[in-house]
């Protein structure tokens, strides 16, 4: 009779931890129809903007062979992530805006909740590699031919993506076991949220996951403004104001952009759980997901002389061609 009742309590909560088939996304349901209708056309722009933006530069850097060098070769992967990354919310937010019912399905929740985590780690560890290329390149001038080599530069690019997407593989495993209730008060699959509707304690499994999202952000944070401040150093070198001027306008605008991208995700994972920090996070968040992959194609690549030139040179020989 014991074996019996233990194991029907065991098929009982095995039945409730598999219960959950959908997730509803309350997103922004709060606001008004017609503010929705305004966001949604203008993260749409944001959206067509950022992903034309990075193919173009994508396109630039594989056709012109002045581009065909270390740092261009990171920027075009770096654009290749955003495109990933901000298409792993954006077209879900933008539905919602329009929809009534805002569900999603459990393997689309985890598969969102994995790729914005997986490549969100890739995109840090790909600004680290691109600090230290940039702090060989004007820090170590003579030596950068014989550092960064075309296989050195594909082994960090790949070891950058294959090692963010296994250890968030592995973190996945943490949570996996939901029985209800299903709303998540987020416009996508965080880990917070979904760590509020887990069946069982959580309290290890949330300490474990904030020291290791923390320790993976604040290690690149650190390489990345480490190479920073010895760039910075080799330009108060410059004998020149002009090129000075020059060297800190493109730093300053490349801090800003990492300073949104850290930011953001220091007050998403350091901030107490809770329905007011769920909200104040769903702000954050947009700036993230949308905001940071919208500037990046502007601070690494589009206020490049070098770029600049290659564009307005492609899209020459491309009105010439159409012309014939």
């Amino acid at each position: 009779l014991l074996f019996l009742q233990t194991r029907l309590t065991s098929d009982m909560e095995e039945r409730n931890q598999t219960a959950v088939t959908e997730f509803i996304l309350l997103g922004f349901s709060s606001l008004g129809d017609k503010l929705k209708i305004f966001l949604f056309l203008a993260l749409l722009l944001t959206y067509l903007i950022t992903v034309t933006g990075n193919v173009v530069i994508i396109f630039i850097v594989w056709v012109d062979h002045r581009l065909h060098s270390p740092m261009y070769f990171f920027i075009a992967n770096l654009s290749f992530l955003e495109i990933w990354f901000t298409s792993v919310t954006s077209p879900k937010l933008m539905l919602n805006f329009l929809s009534v019912s805002r569900t999603i399905s459990f393997h689309g929740c985890m598969a969102q909740s994995f790729f914005y985590f997986a490549l969100g780690i890739t995109e840090f560890c790909l600004l680290v590699v691109m600090s230290f290329d940039r702090y060989v390149a004007i820090c170590r001038p003579l030596q950068y031919a014989t550092i960064m080599k075309q296989r050195i530069c594909f082994q960090l690019v790949l070891g950058s993506w294959v090692g963010s997407f296994t250890v968030i593989s592995l973190r996945m495993l943490l949570i996996s076991n939901f029985c209800g209730p299903n709303v998540i008060n987020h416009f996508f699959c965080d880990n917070t949220p979904l760590f509020l509707l887990s069946c069982t304690d959580t309290s290890v499994v949330r300490r474990v996951d904030s020291i290791l999202i923390s320790t993976l952000v604040l290690s690149s944070l650190c390489l990345t403004m480490l190479s920073y401040v010895s760039i910075l150093f080799s330009i108060l070198r410059i004998p020149t104001a002009t090129g000075r001027q020059k060297a800190f306008a493109t730093c300053g605008s490349h801090l800003t952009s990492l300073g949104i991208a850290y930011g953001s995700c220091i007050v998403l994972y350091a901030a107490p759980s809770g329905n007011s920090s769920l909200n104040l996070n769903k702000g954050v968040a947009l700036l993230n997901t949308v905001l940071y992959p919208f500037l990046n194609p502007f601070v690494y690549s589009l206020r490049n002389q070098t770029v600049k030139l290659a564009l307005r040179e492609t899209f020459r020989l491309g009105s010439e061609l159409v012309c014939l």
